[in-house]
């Protein structure tokens, strides 16, 4: 019997404030869980703006505590509501001065099972995040969840290839990576990144983009999510680039173990001439 797990993302339009953030999602949850999904993934920092458009001490007030913070907590009781895995972006703060790009994972009973937090930092015009954010610090964990192994990878970490390694030594074989990237800036590399890193982890990944432009830049957000299998092919097609989408999804996870027979990447590693990349 094959071993299809039938997953989902949302690519959304920022409403203007964050209780119909939240709700909307929710909806998008609820819908995704009544066809039949079993885990689901928001864009980067779902529950807010882009802020990072401009550096500016009032958009502290976005962040939250993770796990115990509102949106967390409003969304354990949704998993728990759908029996669906959520993966939930949102600004966190540990404590005074300590903020973090997180994503928290959430099992289908509603158990905050950890988080990731993002480890590349980008400090570019429009993307001004080291103003806000510190780099992650707890490594690149893969959750045992009741959809499968799942890991998070946050938007600007994909263009770094450690990280995705990592999460495929670690067992994952479903990453979600949520992004906020604009179409001047990347659009050309969005159906090349991610599709290589399945290809060379040989997982499935989720690519998560936010859609439409918001009140603080004239950054032009253009979706285009998508989910893509350990053989770089999309599973089914990307959403358009204008539009606010809910895509679901059948992941053949057995492919994975299939693929890594016939490629055998993993095999062929060779972490012992690797040193010389980080200790040159």
């Amino acid at each position: 019997m094959a071993n299809v797990v039938r997953a989902a993302l949302v690519q959304a339009t920022w409403t203007g404030d964050t209780e119909s953030m939240i709700a909307k999602h929710e909806e998008h949850a609820r819908e995704a869980a009544r066809q039949g999904a079993r885990v689901i993934g928001f864009q980067e920092v779902f529950n807010a703006p882009y802020f990072c458009q401009v550096q500016d001490a009032e958009h502290y007030r976005w962040a939250e505590p993770v796990p115990d913070g509102p949106t967390v907590t409003r969304m354990r009781a949704l998993a728990r509501e759908t029996g669906m895995v959520l993966v939930v972006p949102v600004f966190e703060v540990e404590r005074s001065g300590f903020y973090y790009n997180t994503a928290a994972v959430i099992d289908a009973d509603g158990t905050v099972l950890g988080k990731y937090r993002k480890h590349h930092i980008p400090q570019v015009k429009g993307f001004w995040e080291k103003f806000y954010f510190r780099p992650g610090n707890m490594g690149w964990p893969v959750f045992d969840t009741a959809a499968g192994r799942i890991g998070v990878y946050i938007c600007y970490d994909r263009h770094f290839p450690e990280g995705w390694r990592a999460l495929g030594l670690a067992g994952a074989q479903l990453v979600y990576n949520p992004s906020a990237t604009s179409r001047g800036l990347s659009a050309y590399l969005w159906q090349l990144e991610q599709p290589a890193a399945a290809v060379a982890n040989e997982y499935f990944v989720a690519a998560i983009n936010r859609v439409g432009q918001e009140e603080y830049g004239d950054n032009d957000f253009y979706g285009s999510s998508y989910f893509v299998d350990p053989r770089g092919q999309f599973v089914g097609e990307p959403a358009g680039d204008k539009q606010e989408e809910l895509l679901v999804r059948d992941l053949d996870f057995d492919l994975i173990e299939q693929v890594r027979q016939q490629w055998a990447f993993y095999r062929d590693r060779r972490p012992d001439a690797y040193e010389g990349l980080v200790n040159p």
